[in-house]
């Protein structure tokens, strides 16, 4: 166990974490923010691949730091290990012989390759809890291919659901297969630590973008396998809620949704329409004429402004909301009394604003926020002085 004196549900985790780029990292992230003691272990010189993604980077310009890669390892300590030498992977074998959790987003074979296959981790240290993400899961004819986010929301149908009526395949505007696999695979951590308390041993868990992907289809997966239709791309639109959907106003878009017929008796006035009239007298009938239906919602809001419409649906209790860029999004009251943004100050980079931990615990609490680490910043804190390899910048202790 760490004796890291972090508040949060997993304070005393300590978790070993060989991951890079982001569904593994996101699992650590999640794991950190609920009090985990995260070491993350990375390459001399480069380290994590996302270290060099960009731009935009911020820091020092004989040194920048990755936007990408600040926003998913906060509350992190990074150490530096070659992991092509034999002594540095008997320093890894060391530091796992102690640890509670393992994550790993390796090709399948690499963790064997280094001689910390299953049955060595087992041997090693029978209460470890290891987590391997892949990109289409272990073994069966894909379980050798590289999986990249892209590529996993192209094959998993994620794409072929996501785009404007009638157009191209769309992919979303974040890699959320990598950030699912990462959610799930912390969530399966979790699990295993708890029945770990039961058993006294840890166990291994396996996820992939792949499966992520697939658990996530929910009513669009069930429209194929219980209902034999294909989906496709719907825009703004719901499959199987009318009107539910994007609107344009006067100076910008809505979104405005309609789930009950309640509801559609009190909004059909509001924009000009007979809530009897017999294309729109029940969802399924809206549904069937949605390309009517969205082109005289249209025609009514373009007159008016988005407050104006927003005003006019709160009246009515008609849920509605603006269609915001980013820059609105990080200026809104709401998040500020969330606490959905972590303040922290890098060490090169100066004052840094991160997307936060969107979960609290009311005994525990939540650990508070560190800024990501700098390559190799904690190799001497968590090795000795001894050490060797990178030293990176300052040590901020735990």
């Amino acid at each position: 166990m760490s004796d890291t004196t972090s508040t949060g549900p997993l304070a005393g985790i300590r978790v070993v974490d060989l991951t890079r780029a982001l569904s593994g990292p996101y699992a650590t992230l999640m794991l950190a923010d609920a009090g985990a003691d995260v070491i993350k272990v990375e390459r001399p010189g480069a380290g994590d691949d996302s270290r060099g993604w960009g731009p935009p980077f911020v820091g020092p310009e004989q040194s920048p730091e990755s936007s990408y890669f600040l926003s998913v390892n906060r509350s992190k300590r990074s150490v530096v290990l070659d992991l092509k030498s034999d002594a540095e992977v008997a320093r890894l074998r060391e530091l796992l012989s102690s640890a509670d959790v393992l994550v790993e987003n390796f090709r399948p074979g690499v963790m064997e390759r280094l001689g910390l296959g299953p049955d060595a981790l087992e041997e090693l240290n029978p209460r470890l809890v290891v987590l391997s993400i892949t990109g289409f899961g272990e073994g069966g004819p894909d379980g050798d291919r590289s999986g990249f986010d892209q590529i996993i929301q192209g094959e998993a149908g994620l794409m072929g659901i996501t785009g404007p009526v009638g157009g191209q395949p769309t992919k979303f505007g974040v890699p959320i297969t990598d950030i699912l696999s990462g959610m799930f695979g912390a969530y399966g951590v979790v699990a295993a630590l708890h029945d770990r308390e039961r058993t006294g041993r840890g166990q291994r868990v396996t996820t992939s973008l792949l499966a992520s992907a697939v658990a996530v289809h929910a009513y669009q997966g069930t429209r194929w396998t219980i209902g034999g239709e294909v989906p496709q791309p719907g825009g703004n639109r719901h499959p199987t809620i009318a009107p539910y959907g994007a609107f344009t106003c006067q100076d910008g878009w809505i979104n405005v949704t309609v789930g009950s017929e309640g509801l559609w008796r009190r909004f059909a006035p509001l924009v000009g329409l007979a809530d009897d009239d017999p294309r729109y007298a029940t969802n399924r009938d809206r549904v069937t004429h949605w390309d009517e239906l969205e082109a005289e919602i249209n025609a009514a809001l373009v007159d008016e402004p988005v407050e104006t419409w927003m005003a006019r649906f709160a009246a009515a209790g008609i849920p509605a909301g603006r269609i915001a860029t980013m820059d609105q999004v990080y200026a809104s009251p709401q998040l500020e009394h969330l606490g959905l943004i972590d303040r922290v100050v890098h060490p090169t980079a100066g004052h840094l604003e991160l997307p936060g931990a969107p979960v609290r615990w009311s005994h525990s609490g939540r650990r508070p926020a560190e800024p990501p680490p700098l390559l190799g910043e904690h190799t001497n804190e968590v090795f000795g002085r001894s050490s060797g390899g990178e030293r990176g910048g300052g040590h901020r202790g735990r």
